[in-house]
């Protein structure tokens, strides 16, 4: 008898050893994600895709209908302002460039002397029949010559002086710098600038980027002809999510990769925001400045960009799963007090896609909870996870990440 009471008490305590542990979890409450808030450094970026442009694409057309006989550029070629880039066929213009200086070389050479001695001839002849005419006239005073030789020595000098007149005004007319001068010099003009316009040259130095034309084609006014990337500043055109903007400003720096180099990472500086908001996507246009373009950069890559918006050297981070009844800056959150879940208001600070700087409300050490179906009050236990700094490269896009 003693010993089955000694045996029922042995298994009694066995029992009582096994059933505390679960006891024990029992009463301290079901385990549930959470994550001990610490300092970290931090950085906000916006992450998005753009395309590799210049500040200007021109494209050059001809003036004039037809034929190209010359061809002096290859596509990716560099062309420098002032360069030829097309001859066209030029027989007629240059035809009506040399009638018009020959013409000019006539009135030099032929016409202006003729209509100077035509004018001294003139002005002699003038001189002569005023002479004339005052001597007629102090012979009728005296009798000498009748009224009818009086009247033809009038009219020889009206003659005389109506062949002056004209020749003068063909001398202004021919004299250097006169109105046929001008007119010539105009016509030479009109037919150097008609010759000009079958070559077409670069207005700006830049980067052949299309050709649409080949030696034989037939060329009409207004038709495009190649296309020139401009030289200056390379950019990244890059379009954002609207509600970014509040994170955005120029002068930020980012760092940049392509499709085509993914390892080859290059520096560009935000310099514009578009003034409105595309109304169809919900996007925002920025212009990143490239200071030191790499010589492999090609215009319309793909090119990927972070933008880094904000920097903290030490902060207390939260992960935004664990945020509940988001307010503009004010958030709550369930933090773990002696066994007990709490909920407690925050101030945030730098946001991003998985986590968010707490300013106030939270200290470091504090073990925040993520189990969204959960109340303040009830006893629980933490599972301690890792503190997300990072978005998975799978959600990567244009919005706000954090690193």
């Amino acid at each position: 008898m003693p010993s089955r009471i000694t045996l029922s008490i042995a298994s009694a305590a066995v029992l009582v050893l096994v059933a505390a542990p679960f006891g024990w979890r029992a009463w301290r409450g079901p385990a549930v994600p959470g994550y001990r808030i610490e300092a970290h450094a931090l950085v906000q970026d916006v992450v998005a895709t753009g395309t590799i442009i210049t500040p200007s694409r021109i494209d050059v057309s001809s003036e004039v209908t037809g034929l190209v006989v010359a061809r002096a550029f290859r596509r990716g070629e560099h062309v420098r302002a002032g360069q030829t880039l097309l001859r066209l066929r030029d027989d007629q213009p240059a035809a009506l460039r040399r009638q018009a200086a020959a013409a000019l070389r006539q009135l030099i050479e032929q016409g202006r002397p003729q209509a100077q001695a035509t004018l001294r001839s003139a002005q002699a002849a003038l001189h002569l029949a005023q002479s004339e005419a005052r001597r007629a006239r102090a012979q009728a005073a005296a009798g000498a010559l009748s009224r009818q030789q009086l009247e033809q020595s009038e009219q020889a000098l009206r003659a005389a002086r109506q062949n002056e007149r004209a020749a003068r005004a063909a001398w202004d007319a021919n004299r250097p710098g006169g109105a046929v001068e001008q007119q010539l010099r105009a016509a030479l003009a009109a037919a150097r600038a008609a010759q000009a316009r079958t070559t077409i040259r670069a207005l700006h130095s830049g980067v052949v980027l299309t050709r649409n034309v080949e030696v034989g084609d037939t060329v009409n006014p207004g038709q495009v002809l190649l296309t020139l990337a401009q030289d200056g500043p390379t950019e990244v055109s890059l379009p954002v999510d609207e509600r970014n903007l509040e994170h955005l400003a120029t002068g930020q720096r980012a760092r940049c990769l392509t499709d085509a180099y993914p390892r080859r990472p290059f520096d560009a500086t935000l310099r514009f925001i578009a003034p409105a908001v595309d109304s169809s996507s919900g996007t925002i246009e920025l212009r990143l400045r490239v200071d030191a373009p790499p010589a492999w950069l090609r215009q319309d890559m793909t090119t990927s960009c972070d933008i880094v918006t904000g920097r903290r050297t030490a902060a207390l981070v939260v992960p935004d799963d664990a945020l509940r009844a988001e307010r503009g800056t004010h958030a709550e959150v369930l933090v773990l007090e002696h066994g007990r879940a709490r909920a407690r208001t925050v101030v945030l600070g730098l946001r991003g896609m998985v986590a968010s700087e707490v300013r106030s409300g939270l200290r470091a050490g504090s073990i925040v909870l993520d189990a969204p179906t959960l109340r303040a009050g009830p006893r629980v236990r933490a599972a301690l996870r890792k503190v997300p700094l990072a978005a998975p490269a799978a959600a990567a896009g244009a919005d706000v990440a954090m690193r």
